[in-house]
């Protein structure tokens, strides 16, 4: 009985919760602009960003194309040029064309691109997150693995090169050897063939 009140709780929770996003989703004033740009929009009076005019803050998203180059419009898709940033917190921000923005699709995880209440996206981002983080796991392992080869490969060319120096290295010694011993015994004959003469 009391882990069904619990469980229904948790449910109740859960649906405000998701409920609370979809309706903050919907009327956030920086929709479809990413976090570093949010600056930038929150002037009473906003610039587009080919320089052409200023627009009024309320005209944000407004629907109407008040800009050439689509700034007013990031979180509609009335204006082509503009574009939809996705922030998709649990997984990878993503921008979007303006055509994808309310086309009954969910580009975003999140599924803000689909503002207009007629088409209710799923949260997926943690999932897609997680899938993200295990991928890049993979990879780092994978970049590892390859790391180790390389250092192998390097470490067996090392010990190739150092035995071939000590190869070549024992040949110098020996000619050395051979070269000294030459002239030693070149210089005992010598000495032999003096004395012999200054002896006659």
């Amino acid at each position: 009985m009391k882990s069904s009140i619990q469980n229904s709780l948790s449910l109740v929770c859960l649906l405000f919760l998701l409920k609370s996003a979809f309706s903050r989703r919907s009327t956030s004033p920086f929709l479809g602009i990413s976090p570093e740009d949010e600056v930038y929009f929150s002037s009473p009076e906003i610039r587009c960003r080919d320089g052409s005019k200023f627009f009024p803050r309320e005209r944000l998203n407004d629907g109407f194309c008040d800009c050439s180059d689509g700034t007013d419009e990031p979180g509609t898709s009335s204006c082509p040029e503009s574009k939809f940033y996705c922030r998709n917190v649990g997984s990878t921000p993503i921008l979007l064309f303006s055509s994808r923005v309310n086309d009954h699709i969910c580009d975003c995880c999140d599924g803000t691109d689909e503002n207009d209440g007629k088409v209710i996206c799923p949260y997926t981002c943690i999932n897609n997150g997680a899938i993200q983080i295990e991928i890049s796991q993979d990879k780092v392992q994978q970049t590892e693995l390859v790391n180790l080869d390389i250092l192998d490969d390097r470490q067996q060319v090392n010990k190739d090169d150092i035995v071939h120096k000590f190869e070549g290295l024992k040949v110098m010694v020996l000619l050395e050897v051979m070269l000294l011993g030459c002239i030693i015994f070149f210089r005992i004959c010598y000495r032999q063939i003096r004395y012999r003469r200054s002896h006659q």
